[in-house]
């Protein structure tokens, strides 16, 4: 039986402590101030904070563990995740986001998170929305990205003392919880309805982003666009990767285009990927477009391999759209231009806000109305 597995069902409905809303958005602010002296180039550090000489010898070590443990946990990347979550984690987002939802204080209800592990801290907005919602929280962490999430709930109640008790990691199976919210692949998806299924849950699967392309883009467009694709170095469910592309379209303006991001070729992992899959799909005779660090293949699907961009043709922006509406369930994001169907701008992919939900499920509505 998988880890995940129920053990047994007890309600576990329990009274809130004294701890308001408002000092559950003081201990995030303060996590956002700490996070926000991490950078790929150093440490900028604040020296009015007082937490820095309990919890920033204990980070850098953890960045430099998971990337020890997991390679594609850069500094580079674990920082700019940092970075991107301090700008996010302060007093006035925090309270504006919040404020749109209608919050129970008489009670608080045991959250089971199952969270995937390809991005750091790809589980980050999970935890926050349980806590934010005022409800405890018991996590199954990836092996992949287990380096943080504990020592930021030692942040937590170490700033808020009403965190203590509401956080919980378990290695083993979820016990003892009122609803789930599960992010996997497309199997253990089928797993996890299986498992959860008598339960309040939110079940995440495979998706990937796309952008759509015209041939009237602007080179800082399409430079922009390369941070959509190279980020995280394609891992994420946001990570764009495959293009939509008029017939006839010049893609030598992308390839030039893209080209800042060459250096991603001298990275090991990174190589290994491209050399394996170019090998992969020359002897089985694919017609390629590439440069030396990325691969354009023309093919149907949206989960294209690591160092690889698919690429569809289309004739005309309705049919377009009429396509993407149909496999709306495959697609977490569309980048381009306009808001015909929701857009995201060029290079915003990964910097979502705090109201962009996985799949389109407002995960808080969901928590308020258990």
């Amino acid at each position: 039986m998988p880890k995940f597995a129920i053990k047994y069902k007890v309600s576990t409905s329990i009274f809130l402590s004294s701890m308001t809303l408002e000092r559950r958005i003081d201990a995030f602010s303060k996590l956002g101030d700490f996070l926000s002296q991490f950078h790929s180039s150093g440490l900028e550090i604040n020296e009015e904070l007082p937490t820095n000489a309990l919890f920033l010898e204990p980070f850098r070590m953890q960045i430099k563990r998971a990337f020890e443990s997991n390679g594609w946990f850069t500094n580079q990347n674990v920082t700019f995740a940092f970075k991107e979550w301090s700008k996010l984690l302060n007093n006035n987002n925090l309270t504006e986001w919040t404020s749109y939802y209608s919050l129970n204080n008489e009670s608080s209800k045991s959250i089971g998170v199952i969270m995937a592990g390809n991005i750091p801290l790809v589980g980050f907005h999970d935890f926050l929305t349980v806590l934010m919602s005022g409800h405890s929280i018991q996590i199954k962490q990836s092996s992949s990205d287990a380096f943080f999430l504990p020592l930021i709930a030692r942040f937590l109640e170490h700033v808020e003392p009403g965190f203590k008790g509401k956080i919980v990691f378990s290695d083993d199976r979820l016990s003892e919880f009122d609803a789930v919210i599960a992010t996997g692949s497309n199997n253990t998806a089928r797993h996890f309805e299986y498992y959860f299924g008598n339960y309040p849950h939110i079940i995440r699967r495979n998706r990937n982003s796309v952008a759509i392309l015209t041939g009237e883009e602007s080179s800082e467009d399409l430079n922009a666009l390369g941070e959509d694709i190279f980020r995280y170095f394609g891992l994420g469910c946001r990570s764009v990767s495959k293009l939509m592309v008029p017939s006839g379209y010049d893609f030598d303006l992308l390839f030039g285009a893209l080209y800042s991001f060459k250096d991603l070729i001298d990275y090991d992992k990174y190589r290994n990927n491209y050399d394996y899959n170019k090998a992969v799909y020359l002897m089985s005779r694919f017609d390629l477009l590439e440069n030396g660090f990325v691969m354009l293949k023309e093919d149907a699907s949206y989960a294209s391999p690591i160092a690889t961009l698919f690429y569809e043709f289309y004739d005309n922006k309705n049919s377009l759209k009429n396509k993407l509406e149909t496999d709306a369930d495959l697609i977490q994001c569309i980048v381009g231009k306009g808001n015909d169907l929701n857009y995201v701008p060029f290079g915003q992919t990964q910097k979502p806000q705090l109201n962009d939900y996985a799949d389109g499920v407002d995960t808080f509505e969901f928590l308020v109305n258990l």
